[in-house]
């Protein structure tokens, strides 16, 4: 990680109040050249990380509303079936880690079981996080609560705010599947380290057939797609680019060969996109790829959850088998 310094609210020790950490991992310019990296590849490309701007972070929100978009109510029924038995895996006394946080509502909904010593709130749109972890305080004075505003997709390391003792880091909606599978390793291998005496709760989506995984992605309101182009808009905040919406269309389909659904941007015209010292001539049909999202079988991701030294795994799936959610004991 790059540029780790803190900073802290100055409500952080006032009771009934969330403490917040801002890590900043990045400076301006050093996002700037990353994209513009990814956009000057042969194959341009963007991390799936910039999908989340404010408004994104409220797209995505809407996606899971959606009668395509099985996984969100489907790892939601598994946990009102099982959260009794997840809980008795659990340590005592833990601090409850929600990666990619987002509203914090999945997190929240298994406080009654867990009953977590500490709630830590993690994401990386960081107005978004305030937002709805000093909600939740309100709802929640007794739990002390800490949001920390980060990039994990690289590295990962909790500052020292998220505190000592056993940790269940809970990492929900199969954003897993946004990493390739040896960067997935790499990753979970850095959450092992940070869960000594703890665990790990994942969600994980399963391969399923192509008819159900496509409009999953590509909805017939048409949220997703205004989920995918909204990253123009932010790319030209960041960047100072003169990406238009109307040049650029969303294509989303499943890679058979890759066991993955990809997410792509393409060009309905040819298209010449500046910004300050530069700029990319896209042709007609020309694409910009903006996410993956890897499906898993479920014995595969139980091994890979043990070549990243976890001790052992237990999952819980639907009756229809579309998602799992794993526990691994560190």
């Amino acid at each position: 990680m790059s540029d780790s310094t803190a900073a802290t609210s100055p409500s952080a020790a006032v009771a009934g109040h969330p403490e917040f950490v801002e890590l900043h991992q990045q400076n301006p310019e050093a996002v700037r050249a990353e994209l513009i990296a990814g956009l000057l590849a042969s194959a341009a490309f963007t991390s799936p990380k910039y999908l989340y701007d404010a408004l994104g972070s409220r797209l995505f929100e809407a996606i899971t509303e959606l009668p395509e978009y099985y996984p969100t109510r489907t790892e939601a029924a598994i946990f009102r079936a099982y959260a009794a038995d997840m809980a008795a895996l659990q340590p005592a006394a833990a601090t409850l880690v929600d990666l990619g946080a987002g509203n914090c509502a999945k997190a929240a909904g298994l406080f009654e079981a867990f009953a977590p010593a500490r709630y830590v709130a993690v994401d990386i749109s960081v107005a978004f996080l305030r937002q709805a972890l000093g909600s939740l305080q309100a709802q929640h004075l007794g739990l002390p609560m800490v949001g920390v505003g980060m990039d994990f997709s690289s590295a990962f390391a909790l500052p020292p705010q998220a505190g000592g003792g056993p940790r269940v880091l809970f990492y929900p909606g199969s954003s897993i599947g946004n990493f390739t599978p040896e960067a997935a390793l790499l990753f979970l291998q850095q959450l092992r380290s940070a869960c000594e005496g703890g665990g790990l709760l994942i969600g994980v989506d399963l391969c399923k057939p192509r008819a159900l995984l496509e409009p999953a992605y590509d909805d017939a309101l048409g949220v997703t797609a205004a989920f995918n182009r909204n990253l123009l808009m932010h790319l030209n905040a960041l960047i100072g680019s003169n990406f238009k919406l109307a040049d650029w269309q969303h294509v989303a389909f499943f890679n058979e060969a890759d066991s993955r659904i990809e997410m792509h941007l393409q060009a309905l015209r040819a298209v010449t996109v500046s910004w300050t010292g530069g700029e990319r001539h896209f042709a007609k049909d020309e694409r910009i790829h903006t996410e993956n999202s890897y499906k898993w079988r479920q014995a595969d991701f139980a091994k890979l959850l043990l070549s990243a030294g976890f001790a052992q795994t237990r999952a819980w799936t639907d009756e229809r088998g579309w998602f799992a959610v794993f526990w691994a004991a560190a």
